[in-house]
């Protein structure tokens, strides 16, 4: 499992000092994001190698409406991890442990250049099952 902070500012927001729904998702991608640079993994670095990772599904059940100015953190964990993708369960989560918004989210690794899936690098299947 993995936890990364996240404040919530204006330009999250609508005009009601809401999050908007679809910032939610840049939410659990930057938990993501952070959770692999934690393990050392540097996308560049993937991305020279022709290796990316994609969202292929995401599914999120609104709960609560994060504001303008609030902090809250987002709690990662793989739940499925194939040899070309990762089935990921996040939430954001205030210091009470109230999920504001949940979601299970499929990412695929894919061969860039060729748009198609590619088997997940060792190196990071095994970071993942540290974790787990």
């Amino acid at each position: 499992m993995f936890t990364w902070p996240i404040s919530i500012y204006y330009e999250d927001t609508d005009a009601g000092g809401v999050v908007y729904h679809s910032n939610y998702l840049n939410f659990f991608e930057r938990a993501r994001t952070e959770w692999l640079k934690s393990m050392g993994v540097v996308q560049s670095t993937l991305l020279a190698d022709d290796i990316a990772f994609v969202v292929k599904h995401a599914e999120l059940d609104f709960r609560i409406a994060a504001r303008f100015e609030q902090n809250l953190f987002v709690e990662s964990k793989v739940i499925e991890l194939k040899k070309a993708s990762l089935v990921f369960k996040q939430r954001l989560l205030d210091d009470n442990g109230d999920c504001y918004c949940e979601g299970t989210i499929i990412v695929a690794c894919i061969a860039l250049s060729r748009m198609r899936p590619r088997a997940i690098p060792l190196n990071i299947v095994q970071e993942f099952n540290r974790a787990s």
